[in-house]
């Protein structure tokens, strides 16, 4: 009787062990090329509503669930979508504020809606150094910027040389395309391509792609950096593999560029780049900046990025640019009524047009 019993046990033990072996998942391995480096193609997204830096106010890099929830919620893209939720009032004056910048609402913006999570943390910024959440500018990084920027804003609307980069459809917006790739308010997407010579990273805002040659080591790399007097948009990228991270090294970025941001570059500047897949969703982002004009000190940044089972479809920014027409059109008509053309408050306030002074 009690041989039968312990027969019974030692089955019904044996067949728990077996099931809990069939439902455990079986770990992930680094897929890998044909030529044995780690594979990281496919189509990655940043979208989220955590930005380069940390918000007022805010003074932790790490939050918890309770805390990440609210600060989302209480980002100003969401703010925006609750104020437009449920049906148009069409007797809302949308149209008689003055603020064309509102036909940026949220049927065509699409940021996340949650703080980026990086290695399972919620995070409240991208930069992790400083401490502060903050790009450590230096002085006269800021006497820098605060004269580019008078003089951007003295010939604005002089002609479209004049417009921000990203109005005039070269770049993308916010520093989607990087060095370091930022996420923006729409088309958070990435698509790479990877070969044995070289990494194709197709930026889905404006379309922009990173072709970055690969080489044997970082020596290697550097050596083959393009002379200085060659600024591209995106600067000029040479890559290697250190393990099973892929290191990207960019120097010599555009000025209009390296003046516009968010990522602010003089000549001297530098990024450092590093991609490591750490899950089958998820590739590890980090990007190190080193520029001895703008900054006090080296800073750096940690990202996500997310696998996405969409396809990128291309965005035909400059092709379909008809607005430029109407931005300079519309300043032209401004300057006949005796007002100042003068940007827009953008999508989250409502401008206050001012009368020219006599000789502007």
């Amino acid at each position: 009787m009690r041989y039968g019993v312990s027969i019974a046990v030692a089955l019904a033990g044996a067949l728990a062990v077996s099931a809990a072996a069939q439902a455990a998942p079986k770990p992930w391995s680094l897929p890998r090329t044909s030529y044995g480096k780690p594979d990281l193609t496919g189509v990655w997204s940043n979208a989220s509503v955590t930005n380069l830096t940390r918000a007022p106010g805010v003074t932790r890099l790490v939050v918890g669930k309770d805390e990440a929830a609210r600060l989302a919620k209480d980002s100003p893209f969401q703010k925006l979508a609750e104020a437009e939720e449920g049906p148009s009032n069409l007797n809302d004056n949308l149209l008689k504020d003055g603020n064309n910048d509102r036909g940026y609402n949220t049927f065509w913006i699409d940021p996340g809606k949650s703080l980026a999570n990086v290695k399972g943390e919620y995070r409240t910024s991208w930069i992790v150094e400083p401490a502060s959440g903050q790009m450590p500018l230096s002085e006269g990084g800021r006497k820098l910027l605060g004269a580019y920027r008078a003089e951007r804003a003295k010939n604005l609307f002089a002609g479209p040389e004049f417009l921000p980069v990203s109005e005039r459809c070269l770049i993308g917006f916010t520093g989607a395309g990087g060095p370091g790739m930022l996420n923006t308010i729409y088309n958070n997407n990435y698509q790479i391509v990877e070969t044995p010579e070289a990494i194709v990273i197709d930026v889905e805002m404006v379309h922009d792609a990173r072709v970055i040659p690969l080489f044997k080591d970082k020596a290697a790399a550097l050596a083959h950096h393009r002379p200085a007097n060659m600024a591209p948009w995106l600067g000029d990228s040479v890559g290697w593999w250190e393990g099973d991270t892929l290191v990207i090294d960019t120097v010599n970025v555009n000025p209009e560029q390296g003046r516009t941001g968010p990522i602010f570059l003089s000549d001297k500047g530098r990024v450092t780049e590093r991609l490591t897949r750490t899950s089958a969703t998820q590739i590890f982002y980090q990007f190190q900046v080193d520029d001895p004009v703008y900054y006090t000190q080296s800073w750096k940044a940690e990202e996500a990025l997310n696998a996405r089972k969409e396809r990128v479809f291309e965005y035909a920014c400059h092709e379909g640019n008809y607005a430029m027409a109407g931005i300079l059109g519309g300043a032209r008509s401004q300057e006949a009524q005796g007002i100042k053309p003068s940007l827009g408050p953008g999508i989250f306030g409502t401008p206050i047009p001012t009368k020219a002074k006599p000789g502007e």
